[in-house]
């Protein structure tokens, strides 16, 4: 019992005192101790205090520089670590593979990102158990649920993606179903209405595809950064509706496949009812330059198509991590329709992210001389990279 009790005094000192490994050659030297340990018990003594010193410093995985060194411990037959930097394990030319450190139960993996790269992942032991990392805290929700998070030294959060108790908050509204004649089907959506709504006169309006998603705290924190930049007077009010592409009557049927492939059936919704009934129902602006499309992924291919397809209704589009590769056809649609005061916002990851959809269609913006910003993060098709951009999406759109 005392040397339980002088363990858990050892941790509390530790904490308290902010100690930490400072690089990654201390590392690899503590880890070439535990290989050459005399036998199995002095490594499995030397992997626990290693172990002990970085978790208690929230330093797994260790970062250094461009380097990560990730780590497990426990009983296991192998150990891999996948996530966005191999397509969840789909890239077989990209493998992270763990090597158990000595006679311990530590198994350790090193490669290198960008400084300033943020990645999902996920460990795989025993080649079928996929699980969270138990010694990270940091985690980024997907459509799937939560990832473990690799955030490397110069990657910084964003502050606005954080609910603030100072900050007045907008309401968003229960879904309401509307009946589409133009797709033969139930849709839902949230409409989301600015703090200090009734007091306004015509606001813009962004419209956004995959709404159930960038709505979710944990997902896009859409409604948490609209709150944050209207209280802090960065942007002017808007109106958000947010467009679930699920079955309201069968949540596990997803439309978005069909709806968000250059469907003109889904466009002529929007163009013929969705906006129609918001803009009669709400204090919307009629005014192409005050709406606005937003999506990612085939959400970004949808924002290209909707946006070059009726330039006449949409002012603004945001694209995020577009999936061009889905209709590649997008791309000489673009190419033929003249636009003119369309305000584009295009952003991409370079880790296991469609960037060459999304460099291709720069330079096709490029060649057509178009106004737009262009983005690319070191992450990957997640989103923890498109929650962080939202605020300069709406600043772009919207700002005072």
């Amino acid at each position: 019992m005392r040397f339980i009790n002088l363990l858990f005094l050892s941790a509390f000192l530790l904490h308290c005192s902010g100690a930490s490994i400072n690089n990654v050659d201390e590392v690899n030297k503590r880890l070439d101790q535990i290989e050459q340990a005399e036998n199995a018990e002095n490594a499995q003594q030397l992997a626990d205090e290693l172990w002990q010193e970085l978790a208690v410093a929230d330093q797994i995985p260790f970062t250094s520089d461009s380097t990560v060194i990730f780590l497990y411990k426990g009983d296991a037959e192998s150990v891999r670590w996948n996530g966005d930097f191999n397509s969840w394990g789909g890239n077989k030319s990209i493998q992270i593979i763990g090597e158990r450190v000595g006679e311990s139960d530590l198994w350790t993996a090193s490669t290198t990102f960008p400084t300033d790269a943020r990645l999902d992942y996920k460990i795989t032991v025993n080649e079928t158990d996929w699980m969270l990392d138990p010694a990270n805290p940091n985690q980024q929700w997907s459509g799937f649920g939560p990832n473990s998070e690799l955030r490397m030294p110069e990657w910084k959060p964003e502050p606005l993606t954080y609910r603030s108790p100072d900050t007045d908050n907008g309401l968003l509204r229960e879904s309401t179903i509307i009946e589409s004649s133009n797709l033969g089907y139930e849709v839902s959506y949230q409409v989301y209405l600015p703090d200090g709504y009734e007091t306004t006169e015509q606001l813009p309006v962004i419209y956004v595809t995959d709404g159930q998603e960038y709505s979710d705290d944990n997902l896009g924190a859409m409604v948490v950064v609209l709150d944050n930049l209207i209280h802090q007077k960065k942007i002017e009010p808007v109106i958000t509706v947010f467009v679930n592409p699920l079955d309201p009557s069968d949540p596990d049927l997803n439309r978005r496949m069909d709806e968000m492939g250059n469907n003109e059936d889904y466009l002529n919704f929007f163009v013929d009812e969705l906006i129609p009934t918001i803009e009669n129902e709400y204090k919307a602006s009629p005014v192409k330059s005050d709406r606005a499309i937003l999506g990612t992924s085939l959400g970004g291919l949808n924002a290209t198509y909707f946006a070059f397809s009726r330039p006449d209704l949409f002012g603004n589009a945001a694209i995020q991590a577009p999936a061009f590769w889905y209709r590649e056809e997008i791309y000489d649609l673009v190419k033929e329709i003249e636009v003119d005061e369309l305000n584009i916002y295009i952003s991409v990851g370079t880790i296991g992210d469609n960037t060459i959809d999304a460099r291709t269609m720069k330079t096709i913006f490029e060649e057509k001389g178009l106004d737009f910003t262009y983005l690319e993060v070191n992450e990957g098709h997640s989103w923890g990279a498109w929650r962080t951009q939202l605020d300069d999406i709406l600043l772009q759109f919207f700002g005072d």
